[in-house]
């Protein structure tokens, strides 16, 4: 039996963390939906880090959302990935995300969230609180701020949350994942 995979994002996701994700899943015959507040074609970004302080951004490829939040219903999936990039920022304020965010940490299904992603969980903080995650260094204010404890690590695994630093942790990220979701003998991830 297939296993049902969603991505929640939104304009300006970190091109990788949803392109990496996706094809991974598909590539395992895993079933993955894309769903953003509206259902539309996404402007996706790539961050990179040069000899700046902070990243950069450029535009990168564009990706089909494949539903819109308010057409999900979480218990059809049986895990759940928020990547990075920019989209958590907004995204993160409409309800149904946070509803379905919520879905899966009450239920304890495989969440894999990485990047910016944590802000998402940041808006349904009694659910985390008390977790362990590790997540892009800007964020850990707004991680800890939401009553979890920021792990000094590129990738961390805490019960059902598999948390990654940035989109070079991917392969590792997508790893534990597949453990979480019960994914046998994955393809491309060993």
């Amino acid at each position: 039996m297939s296993k049902n995979v969603l991505i929640v994002t939104g304009d300006a996701v970190e091109a990788l963390e949803v392109f990496y994700p996706y094809y991974r899943c598909i590539e395992d015959n895993i079933h993955c939906t894309i769903a953003s507040p509206t259902k539309k074609k996404l402007q996706t970004v790539v961050h990179d880090f040069l000899e700046l302080e902070t990243f950069t951004e450029k535009q990168a490829y564009l990706i089909e959302s494949h539903a819109s939040v308010d057409d999900i219903n979480p218990a059809d999936y049986d895990g759940l990935i928020i990547p990075g990039g920019r989209a958590p920022e907004y995204i993160r304020m409409n309800k149904k995300v946070q509803e379905i965010a919520a879905h899966f940490l009450k239920e304890n299904k495989p969440l894999g969230v990485i990047c910016h992603g944590q802000l998402v969980l940041t808006t349904v903080r009694e659910y985390i609180k008390g977790r362990e995650m590790t997540a892009y260094t800007a964020c850990r204010p707004e991680v800890e701020a939401a009553g979890a404890t920021y792990i000094e690590e590129l990738l961390h695994v805490d019960r059902n949350i598999v948390s990654g630093h940035a989109w070079p942790d991917l392969p590792g990220f997508m790893r534990e994942f597949f453990k979480l979701l019960k994914v046998e003998n994955p393809t491309a991830v060993q």
